[in-house]
């Protein structure tokens, strides 16, 4: 599901592949999209059980869920990276999907087989553990759609979007706004230990202070009994909600009756997919930092009018993973190992998602913007930069 729209200017598709360095754009404009006549059918990269032989083209693998819980999301992924081999126009990269629900094991060791030279993918992190080592021995790269940096090395790169990325944006930007004490409630579970922990650094990166964290398990009880406690501990001047939209429209109201009347909320990358934040007085003002949509709402038009259904806000790594792709196969031979050393290189890249880089551990850092949510609309109040200074 694809998230609010934001104002902003729009900025037209532009013909050119992903360059490196500087981050230069990046999106092409490609053929215009077909309307559908009839029900929407998948038209992504299909899944095959061979390969005829290639001397031109490189073999590229698309491991994600084509079946099962999240074949929603592996066909939305499947059908970007088709809409972005369309618009470069590409005649240099065959892209090949393997469904991972039917095994992960399968799935790359069937790619390898088949003489794929790169994974795009898995989606899940746990599919990654499996895949990466077997690839590894391969000496194939996997570009994972995962956010858990904790799966990245021995060749495995993450692209998902980072929890600890989006807090220590916001923090900083509070922080530069004049908020010094910080606040935090986060679920019980791994993302919320791991926003926590992004927490503290961010905020004793920024030079300010956390006054109180408190973890909650999603019921009513459990939130309200968290911010009484957040409330006898300390005053606070912000007060990050680690958690989705939807769940935030649930603490939000809490807060505000309970200690935390003129705080300024913030939220994580999550708040960006929630359409219903704008529509709640209780959110408004609220800070979330994420990944710019200005470019996403136009892919998010052309997948529309294409395919006959939304995409998945996820799609847009598909998309980008395959411009990487195409833009590395340039100097990349057919049939040679793909060049992974050109994945870090210092300047980045640029996207649909906006500019990011591979860091020493093969995590995606990215520049995001900070939104405020409004009446109706959240709005940009600080545009993420267009690129890496260092």
């Amino acid at each position: 599901m694809f998230a609010a729209a934001k104002r902003g200017a729009r900025i037209a598709f532009m013909g050119a592949a992903l360059f490196l360095a500087a981050c230069q754009s990046i999106v092409p404009k490609g053929p215009a999209p077909t309307t559908p006549t009839g029900p929407a059918q998948p038209t992504g990269p299909e899944v095959v059980q061979g390969l005829p032989s290639d001397a031109t083209r490189h073999r590229v693998a698309l491991l994600v869920p084509m079946t099962g819980t999240n074949a929603g999301v592996g066909q939305s992924i499947a059908n970007a990276t088709t809409l972005a081999l369309l618009d470069t126009k590409t005649d240099r990269v065959r892209i090949t999907t393997y469904d991972t629900a039917l095994g992960a094991a399968a799935a790359v060791n069937k790619a390898l087989a088949d003489g794929n030279r790169l994974i795009l993918g898995p989606l899940l992190a746990e599919d990654a553990r499996v895949i990466g080592p077997i690839a590894a021995r391969a000496n194939v790269p996997v570009i994972s759609f995962s956010n858990d940096a904790g799966i990245a090395g021995g060749g495995v790169y993450v692209l998902g979007y980072n929890t600890a990325q989006s807090i220590d944006r916001v923090v900083s930007f509070a922080k530069d706004k004049g908020l010094t004490r910080f606040g935090a409630l986060v679920p019980r579970g791994v993302y919320g230990e791991r926003a926590g922990n992004a927490l503290l650094r961010a905020v004793e990166q920024a030079g300010a202070t956390v006054v109180s964290m408190q973890s909650f398990d999603r019921s009513p009880a459990s939130i309200t009994a968290a911010v009484k406690k957040l409330q006898a501990s300390s005053s606070y001047d912000a007060l990050l909600i680690a958690d989705s939209g939807r769940v935030a429209l649930q603490v939000a109201p809490i807060v505000r009756k309970n200690g935390g009347a003129t705080a300024r909320l913030l939220g994580t990358e999550l708040w960006n997919t929630d359409t219903s934040l704008a529509a709640s007085p209780v959110l408004r003002g609220a800070w979330f930092a994420s990944v710019s949509d200005t470019l996403y709402r136009q892919l998010a038009t052309k997948y529309r009018a294409r395919y006959g259904a939304a995409p998945f806000r996820l799609s847009s790594l598909g998309y980008d993973s395959v411009l990487l792709t195409v833009r590395i196969a340039q100097d990349w031979k057919p049939g040679t190992p793909f060049p992974a050393a050109r994945l870090r290189d210092a300047g980045g890249f640029s996207g649909i998602d906006g500019a990011f880089r591979f860091n020493r551990q093969g995590v995606a850092e990215r520049a995001l913007e900070v939104n405020e949510v409004g009446a109706g609309a959240s709005t940009v109040v600080d545009p993420a930069p267009r690129g890496f200074g260092d």
